[in-house]
């Protein structure tokens, strides 16, 4: 037969073996190629879902730093109102009452404005202090609150969405201690601050 050739083996000597090693090693590799494929289609997926979840965080938070300075204007808007109490309104002339008017409709529609865009105020009247919605500036006598209750609204608070954009600045209910008077007065010594 072949004399030339004596590693030469017909198919049907040893052949086989030789099929179903080449077979068992097509489908490793075939298995192999399968989890680099689904690996790849995996990140891909994150990342796209990565991208959509940071676009979208971009869109709700772009007009961030624009907010913050519209709310030291609101903050005007508010002082101003707030100087002129509503008894002395009633004596004021009819000119001056509708500029009065004139600066609550343009409060009103600034924080309409900054509503529509996630930008909302904290209610903090009566709520228990939150180190991370608030910052408190005082501890003051409760007046039958209980202690780490918000007593006063200094500076009112605002959340963009779901993140803080201005910490609500706040006094606090002091503790009382067993005798009636106030406990240790040192700053923050009875602020709840795992709230």
């Amino acid at each position: 037969m072949h004399s030339d050739n004596d590693d030469y083996v017909p198919e049907s000597e040893g052949g086989a073996d030789n099929t179903s090693e080449e077979l068992t090693q097509l489908r490793a590799e075939n298995a192999d190629l399968k989890d680099r494929m689904l690996r790849a289609l995996a990140d891909a997926e994150n990342t796209r879902r990565r991208a959509e979840r940071e676009r979208e965080e971009n869109r709700q938070y772009a007009v961030t730093g624009f907010a913050r300075d519209m709310l030291n204007v609101a903050d005007n808007f508010q002082r101003a109102l707030d100087s002129l109490p509503a008894d002395a309104r009633a004596d004021l002339p009819p000119q001056a009452k509708a500029v009065i008017e004139g600066i609550e409709a343009t409060e009103r529609q600034l924080m309409g404005a900054l509503e529509r865009h996630g930008v909302k105020k904290i209610e903090t009247a009566g709520a228990k202090f939150d180190p991370h919605l608030h910052q408190a500036i005082a501890e003051v006598p409760g007046d039958g609150r209980p202690a780490g209750t918000v007593v006063d609204v200094v500076q009112t608070g605002y959340v963009i969405a779901d993140r803080l954009l201005r910490p609500a600045m706040v006094t606090v209910a002091r503790a009382v201690s067993a005798q009636g008077s106030a406990g240790d007065s040192s700053p923050g010594s009875t602020i709840d601050t795992k709230a």
